[in-house]
């Protein structure tokens, strides 16, 4: 075991904490975003990205920062874009639920189409970078530096696209809408429904911590490859707010608001790339997470844009091509993972 890593016990402990922590605050997170995409006139998509997709990413926040601060590459890189992957598995898990359509049909927004284009962008970041490993300024490479420039300048394109859409979804009977609603259903205030948003925030913040130690103490007790637990175990915890949050959002009826959360807070994952590689001192967390990182990084970009072509097919019954190949892709992955790892 090495130097400050917990023993297992404690390790399963804190992961199993965290966990319940989150489902407990994730639950009244889509409701509080709901309400705050109709009071501010920010609408469901927008929400989605920047409160729901900020919020429900902090856990991996904190996960990512221990594992580069430990000095394990592998298990800094694969949680941020691990999450995504995750996340993006979550929306095949929400079309089961959705019985009435598609819910790639049943959401149909433009805004979702260009995140998930961002994000492709923001995934070919690290590919660069692995093949430029002794690029760097200071210790973090120039292509880890791009990441929040570019996600900032997505959020610019998204409030255009908002403002003067130049292409628009068609109608169907199945379509739901993104329409303000006349009333809260909560009666709170809006500055009541931002402190609320903002207690579930700390909340869930505070389980990133637990989950970075509980999944490098599972790593050193176990034996396991670094790369694998943080692809599936600490990721499956830290992307828990995206899937309860999605749930609530689909049984609301609040598609775009789900949709939305799970491709803005995939976006913000990406910016954890950035905070892996500054936080990991040793020398080049791309080149030191070798081949995994690769791996990681093709699969995700593969999963978004079968999501993104999802969006824009938009099959109208049935899950889906996209909710057969997004979890086969998943599983794919997770197999080459232990192979590489034997």
């Amino acid at each position: 075991m090495t130097a400050g890593t917990w023993p297992l016990l404690p390790s399963l402990l804190a992961l199993l904490v965290a966990l319940v922590a989150i489902v407990f605050a994730g639950r009244a997170l889509a409701g509080t975003a709901d309400e705050l995409a109709d009071r501010t006139g920010m609408g469901e998509a927008v929400a989605g990205a920047l409160l729901l997709g900020a919020v429900t990413s902090l856990p991996g926040i904190g996960t990512t920062i221990v594992g580069g601060l430990q000095g394990d590459a592998e298990f800094a890189l694969a949680n941020p874009i691990g999450g995504i992957a995750v996340q993006t598995v979550w929306l095949a898990i929400a079309d089961l639920l959705y019985r009435r359509s598609n819910i790639e049909h049943a959401a149909a927004s433009l805004e979702n189409v260009m995140q998930a284009l961002v994000l492709v962008a923001l995934l070919c970041l690290p590919v660069v970078a692995y093949a430029t490993p002794t690029l760097r300024i200071l210790w973090v490479h120039p292509a880890s530096l791009l990441i929040p420039v570019i996600y900032l300048y997505g959020l610019f394109l998204l409030r255009r696209l908002r403002q003067e859409p130049m292409w628009l979804a068609r109608q169907t009977e199945d379509t739901r809408e993104d329409v303000p609603a006349d009333d809260s259903p909560s009666g709170a205030s809006t500055t009541r429904l931002w402190l609320r948003l903002a207690a579930l925030a700390a909340v869930v913040a505070g389980t990133g911590y637990l989950i970075g130690q509980g999944g490098l103490g599972l790593v050193a007790a176990t034996g396991l490859p670094s790369g694998f637990v943080g692809f599936t175990v600490t990721t499956a915890i830290t992307s828990l707010p995206e899937l309860v949050t999605l749930i609530a959002a689909v049984r609301i009826g609040a598609l775009t608001l789900g949709i939305g959360n799970i491709l803005g807070g995939n976006a913000f994952d990406s910016l954890m790339i950035f905070l892996a590689d500054a936080a990991y001192r040793p020398g080049s967390i791309y080149s030191d997470a070798a081949s995994a990182g690769l791996l990681l990084t093709g699969s995700t970009t593969l999963l978004t844009a079968t999501l993104a072509a999802g969006l824009i097919l938009r099959e109208r019954r049935g899950i889906g091509f996209e909710g057969v190949a997004i979890p086969l892709i998943y599983l794919g992955t997770v197999a080459l993972l232990l192979i590489r790892g034997v």
